[in-house]
């Protein structure tokens, strides 16, 4: 779930537009193919779903896929409260800071090209970008903006302002983009949270979740190449994958049909208020998707067909994470997490992303063989205790399918920088309202840079 960031009032962490035209089966809810292969799954599947729903998520869709496409699909709850329909096969959602991976394969490709290292600097490609208060782009490479090991502090978090997360500043500021300058600007206005090492930034092993470091990555795309980031992603990934229905929104804060309302309880209310509509930032989480593409494209790239060898393992040498998700043992490599599940001695890579109204949340085996993606439509500011539930429920349905059987798994730990893994509490400086996994919301709306 991306991280939130300064923002005058609410920022909607809505995602994106895009008018694509859907079939006439998708937007009238048509029932899913049937899965020829294994009933048993889906059955499986689908009471992990229904318990999603029973934690207060108005709807949940989740899509299992493997070699030979889908392997089981389920969905639960209504499209929308008032008209009681159901979740439409493959509606479009928001995906959030699941654009990180995305963002990440984009910068690695270039690093396998020879465009840039790894241990390049940001000053060396965006010149005095960033200073100030203290804040060093001499001092972060590369790996530190992908690893989140820059002490960059998370534009989101800089300004936010618990008394803005309201209805009413939500709906004064769900049409209004945000710049990635502006973005940096409000994160540079406070001292860093630390300088990496001077002797071997790269190497720095504190760990700060920041949307400010994607927003970066970004800029740093668009230096290296001299295209836009949208343009970069859709040559390089979006249209080789075949991903028809996944898209950069521009500034635009609509979500093509089939979707469902995007419902969010703000806190101290009781009703839920439709949040479908927002901007949804940029490289750090604005990708409009499906539970199809988003499973193609976590396969392929696990399954090494995105990456060549060597990106691909840097990609998963990680640094040990805490306070980021209710799971142990979770690590942050390049863009993706692994944690340990039980009955794989090889764990399983993640991300996950939260916008306000929806949350996506993923899985991939360490080979690519199998993944699972997730949309539910209901985002809890309202109570910490709500959104743990959900949030629990949802990493339960994501381990019973890809865990291996019963059991603990033999070998949790996973390697430390220098080699691959194997396969929660909140930051006390976020205020009460932001309870829930703040460093993968990403925000919406004008930011405060003061």
């Amino acid at each position: 779930m991306a991280g939130m960031t300064g923002v005058t009032g609410m920022t909607a962490i809505s995602r994106r537009t895009g008018l694509a035209v859907a079939t006439a089966a998708l937007l009238t809810g048509a029932a899913a193919p049937a899965s020829a292969a294994a009933p048993r799954r889906e059955r499986a599947l689908q009471r992990h779903v229904d318990a999603i729903v029973a934690t207060g998520v108005s709807g949940v869709l989740a899509e299992v896929r493997g070699p030979r496409g889908r392997w089981a699909a389920a969905r639960a709850g209504v499209a929308d409260l008032a008209a009681k329909a159901p979740v439409p096969w493959n509606a479009y959602y928001r995906i959030g800071s699941d654009t990180k991976t995305f963002t990440a394969v984009v910068v690695l490709q270039l690093v396998g090209e020879g465009r840039l290292k790894l241990t390049d600097t940001v000053e060396r490609w965006l010149p005095g970008a960033i200073r100030g208060h203290g804040n060093d782009g001499r001092r972060i490479t590369v790996t530190n903006l992908l690893r989140q090991t820059s002490g960059l502090n998370d534009y989101f978090a800089v300004g936010a302002d618990p008394a803005d997360l309201t209805p009413e500043a939500y709906r004064r500021n769900r049409f209004r983009p945000q710049s990635p300058e502006e973005q940096l600007k409000a994160a540079l206005s406070r001292p860093p949270l630390w300088l990496p090492d001077a002797d071997d930034p790269a190497g720095e092993r504190r760990w700060g979740y920041s949307n400010t470091n994607y927003v970066v990555a970004g800029l740093l795309i668009e230096a290296v190449t001299g295209h836009p980031w949208a343009q970069e992603l859709h040559e390089r990934i979006i249209e080789p994958l075949g991903l028809r229905d996944t898209f950069t929104p521009g500034t635009s804060s609509y979500v093509p049909r089939p979707t469902a309302t995007g419902y969010t309880y703000f806190p101290n209310g009781t009703r839920p208020v439709d949040t479908t509509l927002g901007f949804g930032g940029g490289a750090d989480g604005c990708l409009i998707s499906t539970p199809r593409d988003h499973g193609v494209f976590l396969r392929a790239l696990l399954g090494g067909r995105v990456l060549r060898p060597a990106q691909l393992a840097a990609m998963r040498q990680t640094v040990p994470v805490q306070d980021w998700i209710p799971a142990e043992g979770v690590r942050y490599g390049l863009g993706i997490a692994w944690r340990p599940v039980a009955g794989r001695r090889d764990g399983i890579w993640f991300h996950g992303g939260t916008s306000l109204g929806c949350v996506s949340e993923c899985g991939v085996t360490p080979d690519g063989t199998t993944a699972v993606t997730s949309a539910a439509f209901t985002l809890r500011l309202d109570s910490p205790e709500q959104n743990e539930r959900q949030a629990r429920a949802t990493l339960r349905m994501v381990d019973a399918v890809l865990g291996g059987g019963a059991g603990a798994a033999a070998s949790l730990g996973g390697r430390d920088l220098g080699g691959e893994a194997p396969g929660g509490r909140l930051p006390a400086s976020w205020p009460p309202a932001f309870a829930v996994r703040p460093g993968r919301l990403v925000a919406v709306g004008a930011v405060r840079s003061g």
